[in-house]
């Protein structure tokens, strides 16, 4: 469960990342552009994570004979 948290919370991230680059390229605002580009990458890490969470969850499940 906490796996999908952390990935909505990436996928927030890098959609709030976007945006700002986006703003940050109209107004010709580089440090803005700079944060959303940040932002982006957080937010690809935090997706990354989560899915190893998620696929490491599953192989102890499979290991201990917990998968359903």
């Amino acid at each position: 469960m906490e796996e999908k948290k952390d990935k909505l919370s990436g996928q927030f991230e890098e959609s709030k990342g976007n945006l700002k680059e986006g703003v940050g390229a109209a107004t010709d605002n580089e440090r803005l552009e700079g944060e959303g580009k940040a932002d982006q990458a957080g937010g690809k890490l935090k997706q990354g994570v989560a899915a190893a969470k998620e696929k490491a969850g599953e192989l102890i499940d499979k290991a201990t004979g917990d998968d359903k």
